[in-house]
């Protein structure tokens, strides 16, 4: 039997799981055996990378806590849909034509055009729909419409013609459009907001909405979709159960239901019996205490991300994309940077804020190294390498927050790198020296302090509403901007090293401070086509932050900008002054999200975090053409297949992986697809 049927037949005992269908016999332990076997190769096409990530120390867990897992991970999978219908209303009738079209079509396979039409699905799987996962630009596909429209006919695919015209036509072009000439919600194409509607109209109906705590303002929009009803009135249609997106959720408390039953202590389990509750009623008000609950069930060796958490994708900061994480503690890794967590007070204390604007007492942040075990909606097929939760900033000040770096993620990034980028774009051999000593640590420690000690820190003045009201679509870059300086701040402290966390703090701090500078004044360009401005929010923030500096310390030389042999470089003279640049941006940043000061943020971002350098732009893609290295990265899952008894009960549950990218890509839709194709 050939590997990709194996895998299909572990895909099919973990159906026959999910649909609670004990009928089946003892799986046969050859089989599994021959299921580790499985692995993934790494494919690339256009921009982009898919690699695989390791569950290490998977053998060691009970079969109590690798049935949480499994659970809470099919959870996860079964919102995977809502996702793609958040992004753009077509999505899932697009999705399900192409895939129609690439499992049935029977011409010719060897033609440039279906080729192209190959790379073109991979990228919509990767991007969880027809825009890009971090430009937002509407992806091109690298074909005729007249192609497309013969696929449909000779494999007797319906799509509507209006929407084969979309694919091609300029309509919808970006899925977050944050340019501020432009209506935010009618130049977007997410699916957050119905038709006809504005900006101002959903700015006016949320801001309508007096909290009836003011200290504990519930998070007003974020479950839900906003549309104008044939009598012309505006209001919500919720994420619940029985309400918009309904089946899905339905299936996700399923999983979490099932969850409850083996989870590992109390605290977990009264955590994830509130969330099935917010899901059944979509009330808010559950929603915060879920995360005030999920904040305090710190014990136990499993943790899970699962909800409408981020608000990147929505350009007005209201309507958050469901995502889900289930990680596995790594203990050695969580002991070593359970300092930094120790010690937040500290930072604060000595941070350069203003005095006003510090926390008097930093409370419950804990911070764990994490193993991934698996990853759907906004963390899939791309993932962050670190997240900080709950995002309200009054749970965070009151009950604390949770933060978390993806260990066995970080890893897989670091081994399917090269060092060839640095060699190109470093100003001397000392700088390549410093990073390849110290950079995988002045990432894990940047990700730490930005995480743990970055969101955590600061605190708004009284009677200041929240971010997304006052500072609206510059919210989310101010809030990454703001974590990376406090990061960059202290990663240039010599406290880092009477913490034990390094041996020699200058060396890292001036790794960490090269690395950034040359990826936000330079590299990170290579994401981004000619002539477009910058939209996504940590490309914005790194962008905004590294131009300030550079700009502020032109009198003293701080960072110098050098052509050599026709190349630009940026070469840092003077880290001293550069770390204090950071702190007074961190302060001035801080600033503005206490006072909620709008124009100061449109100013910062728009000044230095928006427009691209053409001419340096143009030199970074031609320098970068000779890397076989794609600019973006993401993963595929493992498959969790569980092995059962005559009895269906479950003895084991195995790790093994999808032979390709499209094999785990068109399970998914088969076995996940518990929406209508239009919502």
């Amino acid at each position: 039997m050939k590997l990709s049927q194996i895998t299909l037949i572990a895909f099919a005992v973990a159906s026959l799981t999910a649909c609670n269908k004990n009928n089946n016999k003892n799986t046969d332990n050859s089989m599994i055996d021959s299921l580790k076997q499985v692995q993934f190769e790494t494919e690339q096409f256009a921009d982009v990378q898919v690699l695989k990530y390791d569950i290490p120390g998977w053998e060691k867990l009970t079969l109590k806590e690798k049935k949480l897992v499994y659970y809470l991970a099919q959870a996860g999978y079964a919102g995977r849909d809502i996702f793609w219908d958040q992004n753009y209303k077509y999505n899932l009738k697009i999705r399900a034509a192409l895939e129609n079209i690439y499992q049935n079509y029977k011409g010719d396979k060897n033609s440039e055009n279906w080729k192209n039409f190959e790379i073109y699905l991979k990228r919509i799987w990767f991007s969880n729909g027809i825009h890009h996962h971090y430009s937002n630009d509407k992806i091109k596909p690298g074909f005729p419409q007249t192609y497309l429209q013969t696929l449909l006919k000779e494999t007797k695919t319906n799509l509507d013609a209006s929407i084969v015209e979309v694919l091609f036509n300029d309509v919808d072009a970006k899925k977050v459009n944050l340019n501020q000439k432009v209506d935010l919600v009618q130049g977007s194409a997410v699916n957050f907001y119905g038709k006809g509607l504005t900006a101002n109209d959903v700015e006016k109906y949320y801001s309508s909405m007096v909290p009836a705590d003011s200290l504990r303002p519930l998070s007003t929009g974020l479950n839900s979709k906003l549309v104008r009803t044939e009598s012309g009135k505006i209001e919500e249609r919720i994420w619940r159960s029985g309400g918009m997106y309904g089946a899905a959720i339905d299936k996700v408390i399923f999983w979490l239901e099932k969850a409850v039953k083996v989870a590992e202590n109390k605290p977990q389990a009264e955590a994830l019996t509130i969330l099935i509750d917010f899901y059944k009623t979509g009330e808010l008000k559950k929603w915060d205490d879920y995360n005030v609950a999920w904040v305090k069930a710190t014990e136990g060796n499993i943790d899970y991300i699962n909800g409408f958490i981020e608000v990147y994708n929505d350009p007005l900061g209201h309507k958050a994309s469901f995502e889900s994480t289930v990680q596995i503690k790594d203990f050695d890794m969580s002991a070593k940077m359970e300092v930094v967590s120790k010690n937040a007070q500290w930072f604060e204390d000595h941070s350069p804020l203003m005095p006003q604007h510090k926390k008097k007492n930093v409370v419950g942040i804990s911070y764990k190294t994490v193993i991934v075990a698996a990853e759907s909606g906004d963390t899939s097929p791309a993932t962050p390498i670190g997240v900080n939760l709950p995002n309200a900033d009054w749970i965070r000040a009151e009950h604390g927050s949770k933060s978390i770096s993806l260990g066995n993620i970080i890893e897989a990034y670091n081994k399917s790198g090269g060092d060839e980028k640095l060699k190109e774009f470093a100003f001397d051999e000392n700088e390549i020296q410093l990073s390849k000593r110290y950079s995988e640590l002045a990432d894990k420690l940047h990700t730490a302090l930005h995480e743990v000690i970055g969101h955590a820190s600061g605190q708004l003045n009284p009677g200041v509403g929240t971010p997304k009201e006052t500072l609206k679509s510059y919210a989310s870059t101010l809030e990454e901007g703001r974590a990376d300086l406090v990061a960059l701040y202290y990663l240039y402290d010599k406290k880092i090293q009477d913490l034990g966390l390094v041996d020699d703090w200058q060396g890292l701090g001036k790794t960490a401070y090269n690395d950034y500078i040359r990826n936000g004044l330079m590299t990170q360009l290579v994401r981004i086509e000619p002539g477009q401005d910058i939209e996504e929010a940590h490309m914005r923030n790194r962008q905004w932050i590294s131009a300030w500096v550079f700009e502020k310390g032109k009198e003293q030389n701080v960072i110098e900008k050098i052509e050599r042999n026709g190349k630009t470089y940026f070469k840092i003279n003077n880290y001293e002054l550069l770390h204090d640049l950071f702190g007074q941006l961190l302060r001035e940043t801080q600033r503005i999200k206490s006072e909620g000061d709008f124009n100061a943020a449109k100013a910062l971002v728009e000044t230095y975090g928006v427009k691209v350098d053409q001419k340096i732009h143009k030199e970074v893609l031609e320098r970068s053409k000779k890397f076989n290295t794609a600019p973006y990265r993401g993963f595929v899952n493992p498959v969790l297949v569980p092995v059962t008894n005559e009895q269906g009960d479950i003895t084991d549950i195995v790790v093994t992986y999808p032979k390709t990218f499209a094999e785990q890509m068109l399970y998914y839709s088969k076995n996940y697809n518990f929406l209508p194709l239009e919502n």
